[in-house]
């Protein structure tokens, strides 16, 4: 059904015109700050979740296929894409309410979140924030696991990293830095993997705005040690709640061994690999994708929640290790205390 998509080249940067099929950008004004969001379809509501520097456009190409039976809303989060960038809160929490305040003003009451990096954090916290408004997860590629995260965003998270970015705009510097993703390409690196998307994000941040919202947001969740929040000490919750998450083994940003965590500590998860792909699964890999995300939403039942069931939940709350599990993990999960995201 999906065969005739193929990997799709590196994008452009910044906002760029619907191709054909392709739901054109619309906006809303939420708390006086204008929000660019793609709308496609009917039915049940999806809505997909971009990661760090990243916009609406990275679902573009998908948003069609996934229309066909579902109402489909993918937002540039404040500070990127076409959204506003003021001078504000971009922690993931901050994400999940705007999230919210959005689909509220679209008339969506509850939906199956689709949160990739970056996304998959505000996913999973929009998830723990409001229950009631999330009927399943998919979490690809995801933020918020154990600390491990691509050394490129911990030097960018130190002092002087907007400087640092704006010397990438410089004349010259764009083909040194495509020859050099060229050259990890054909060394057959991990990083080559995702090149010619880390290289979108880049050129993405064409102005002195953009950058500085793009860091805020980074150092919102990352710092020089690596990741500073995490969902491990509250993944419990999502018993109960239908949650597919979906990882590439060569992912050079997040590693694959954190969907493994995830899976562990989130009770009745699925996890899916995708052999080959880096960090962005659903660009190396788009029918695979799409083939599991329909039918994950065709099999499962939205989540049942309740008070009772939450409070239940909280009262019990998160379940001890069991005695097979390695001790790194369990160290993982006593840190996770340590670094929880609220």
């Amino acid at each position: 059904m999906f065969d005739v998509l193929a990997r799709r080249p590196a994008r452009a940067a910044g906002p760029r015109p619907a191709g054909e099929g392709e739901p054109a950008l619309e906006y809303r004004v939420v708390h006086g700050h204008r929000r660019a969001f793609r709308r496609a379809g009917q039915g049940p509501a999806l809505v997909l979740v971009h990661g760090i520097g990243d916009s609406s456009a990275t679902w573009a190409e998908l948003i069609p296929a996934l229309a066909r039976t579902h109402t489909v809303v993918a937002p540039d989060l404040l500070g990127h894409g076409a959204s506003d960038k003021p001078r504000a809160d971009y922690s993931v929490a901050a994400y999940a309410n705007g999230l919210r305040d959005l689909l509220t003003t679209l008339g969506i009451e509850s939906a199956t979140l689709v949160g990739h990096s970056l996304g998959g954090g505000v996913a999973m916290q929009f998830a723990y924030q409001f229950p009631e408004r999330t009927e399943r997860l998919v979490l690809v590629s995801a933020g918020g696991v154990g600390r491990e995260v691509t050394p490129a965003l911990r030097l960018v998270s130190l002092p002087g990293a907007p400087l640092a970015l704006s010397a990438l705009r410089l004349p010259g510097m764009r083909l040194h830095v495509g020859l050099a993703a060229r050259l990890l390409q054909l060394l057959d690196t991990d990083l080559g993997q995702d090149a010619p998307d880390l290289l979108h994000l880049v050129d993405a941040l064409p102005d002195t705005t953009s950058r500085d919202a793009f860091v805020r947001t980074l150092r919102a969740v990352v710092d020089w040690r690596g990741q500073v929040v995490t969902m491990l000490d509250r993944c419990y919750l999502t018993a109960g709640m239908p949650t597919l998450l979906l990882w590439g083994d060569r992912d050079s940003v997040v590693p694959v061994r954190h969907a493994h965590r995830a899976h562990e500590a989130m009770p009745g998860s699925r996890l899916e690999i995708f052999e080959g792909a880096g960090h962005f699964p659903f660009h190396t890999d788009p029918a695979r994708f799409l083939a599991l995300v329909e039918e994950f939403t065709r099999t499962t039942a939205p989540a049942d929640w309740s008070r009772d069931h939450w409070r239940r939940l909280l009262r019990e709350g998160r379940p001890r290790p069991r005695p097979d599990v390695p001790d790194a993990a369990v160290r993982e999960l006593r840190e996770a205390s340590r670094r929880s995201a609220t």
